[in-house]
């Protein structure tokens, strides 16, 4: 280019300014290659979407904050897209997330369906864009995926396992034969009829009477109002379980209400709003299924799959039972941390 130059100084004026035009147009064009191959670089990391329930449930609060923690440790690995809707019934929403996300070309979804059937027909649509889907949280039915001809992994927790135990928790502390009810989310998720069957089998096998089962939605307001009309209908109640810690808040905020602080209450979650009732006795176990994790574990298995390094597979996370002592364990480790 140098010498091209050059040579133009034994050239006529125009055809010097012509020469050092053509000059400057390659050099541009030459600079513009380079920008090219750098975006071309840049576009070769795939784009995951995070799709969760409702954003006022802390819950996924946490399990967003996990995601990003993580996207923001391996930034030069993939890029993340993190959105929810309102609250955990307003399905079309959901499912108008997952097309705008198959309508912007990500790579993967990592999907935590309110309804576990409902948002099926978009997942398939989804799967004929070529967009890879990652099942976290609450399964998706079986029949439903069988019936689009569909198969989509699953990362998450045994929950009618995890609820089993917190129902034999409560159980071992109650007389045979007590009446207690349960507090369901919602009835068409899957993860709601686990925990209720989970709760079931516990009392079931304690011989509790179980007086009444109810969907909360796992919203803490109808939760609430649930428990208001139990604690009245059942005077001699003894117990109510709570499909979710959300819930759980609603009730104790019933029973504080109807001074009946002789109700225990168990939940699922382990959110921090929980703590300090775990603390003083309001609320008697929870179950941690971690979710912090829980995101990171359903990007992880996206990443793998599109990397070509596993097949889809599912996979059963952790779920532990948290009491009062283990809660302020966890309380003083994460004073000591910060």
């Amino acid at each position: 280019m140098l010498s091209a130059l050059m040579f133009s100084f034994a050239l006529s004026p125009e055809s010097r300014r012509l020469a050092v035009v053509l000059a400057s147009a390659l050099i541009f064009a030459g600079c513009n290659r380079s920008a090219d191959t750098e975006a071309d670089a840049a576009s070769d990391k795939p784009e995951v979407a995070l799709v969760m329930k409702s954003l006022a449930n802390e819950f996924f609060k946490t399990m967003a904050d996990g995601a990003e923690a993580h996207q923001a440790a391996g930034a030069a690995d993939y890029d993340l897209i993190v959105n929810g809707i309102k609250n955990e019934t307003d399905l079309a929403q959901q499912v108008n997330l997952v097309e705008q996300m198959v309508a912007r070309g990500v790579d993967a979804i990592v999907l935590a369906p309110a309804d576990s059937k409902a948002l099926v027909p978009a997942i398939a649509r989804a799967q004929r864009a070529g967009v890879l889907v990652i099942n976290i949280d609450n399964r998706l039915d079986a029949e439903a995926l069988s019936q689009a001809g569909i198969t989509v992994p699953f990362v998450g927790p045994d929950n009618r396992a995890g609820a089993r135990k917190v129902g034999d928790l409560l159980a071992a502390q109650l007389p045979a034969g007590a009446p207690v009810a349960i507090i369901e989310g919602v009835a068409t998720a899957f993860n709601g009829q686990q925990r209720r069957a989970g709760f079931e089998d516990a009392m079931n096998a304690a011989g509790m009477k179980i007086v009444g089962v109810q969907a909360g939605d796992w919203e803490m307001a109808k939760a609430n109002t649930i428990a208001s009309a139990m604690l009245t209908r059942h005077p001699d109640l003894a117990a109510i379980l709570c499909g979710n810690d959300s819930m759980a808040l609603g009730v104790v905020a019933a029973i504080n209400a109807a001074g009946r602080d002789e109700v225990k209450v168990v939940g699922f979650d382990n959110i921090s709003a929980i703590q300090p009732m775990l603390a003083d006795g309001r609320v008697l176990a929870t179950a941690d299924q971690h979710a912090g994790d829980l995101a990171v574990y359903g990007i992880e298995a996206a990443l793998s799959i599109l990397a070509g390094e596993s097949a889809p597979e599912d996979r059963t996370t952790a779920v532990d039972v948290i009491t009062p002592e283990l809660a302020m364990k966890q309380a003083a480790r994460q004073a000591a941390d910060r």
